[in-house]
């Protein structure tokens, strides 16, 4: 991937750029991870708490269902449960935990009292009174047991694909980001050093042909004064010539 990328300053920039992104972005994902599985601990504990309740609720209901029919029938039983006239609701909202939208479940109507169930006290027994109650607090325990399943198992995604973007930040993106600007630096580094030793050569021949001028000059110097030396030694002949003694 590294040799893709053109080693230029300006790229190198730019990686300097995602590269400190995407640590303050890998930095961020490991705390988000860290909290959701903190909230997912939490959530486990109730959720293991809310399902050892719901298979007590469950083996109680079933006891007294079953005593219930037992000593009334099944008869007195069907008709006691067809007699319900007002039957639970159920509302949901959301809230929202470390980013994770999960249900939050609202019931009404659930538990009843002996006069809202339908059924006339004097045609029943205690024991469809207790068989009712109990699978009122069963399905309250339904309620909540799907309210926290449910929260759970959102969490436990998120978390998994939250693990799943520090992995690829931290075995992938920034591994190669990190490849990418050891290359480039690697790159500029020789640039620089080839042009260092290229004005290094450019400055050795400007001096060596300064020199050699600078030698010429000194030799065409020497040439004229040697030639003025020359004119000035025939020169003087002919003015020794010319002299008052020589004329006596």
């Amino acid at each position: 991937m590294a040799n893709d990328v053109k080693p230029t300053r300006k790229n190198l920039m730019a990686i300097e750029d995602r590269i400190e992104l995407s640590e303050r972005g890998h930095g961020t994902l490991e705390k988000k991870r860290d909290g959701l599985i903190m909230e997912f601990m939490d959530i486990l504990d109730k959720a293991q708490d809310v399902r050892g309740e719901l298979a007590d609720d469950y083996e109680d209901a079933q006891k007294k269902i079953n005593m219930a029919r037992a000593m009334e029938g099944d008869v007195a039983v069907r008709g006691a449960a067809s007699a319900l006239q007002e039957h639970p609701e159920i509302t949901t909202e959301s809230k929202n935990i470390m980013g994770v939208v999960v249900p939050q479940i609202e019931s009404s109507k659930v538990t009843k009292s002996l006069d809202q169930r339908g059924y006339g006290i004097m045609g029943t027994s205690a024991r469809i009174d207790e068989a009712a109650e109990a699978y009122e607090d069963l399905l309250e325990s339904i309620i909540l047991a799907a309210e926290v399943e449910t929260a759970m198992k959102k969490m436990l995604r998120e978390i998994e694909t939250t693990k799943r973007r520090v992995n690829a930040l931290e075995f992938k993106l920034l591994p190669d980001l990190y490849d990418n600007q050891e290359y480039i630096e690697q790159k500029l580094e020789e640039q620089e050093r080839e042009e260092t030793f290229r004005l290094k050569k450019i400055k050795e021949k400007k001096e060596a042909e300064e020199k050699a001028e600078r030698e010429a000059e000194a030799a065409a110097e020497a040439e004229d004064a040697e030639a003025t030396q020359d004119e000035l030694e025939d020169i003087q002949p002919d003015t020794a010539a010319q002299s008052p003694a020589a004329n006596q």
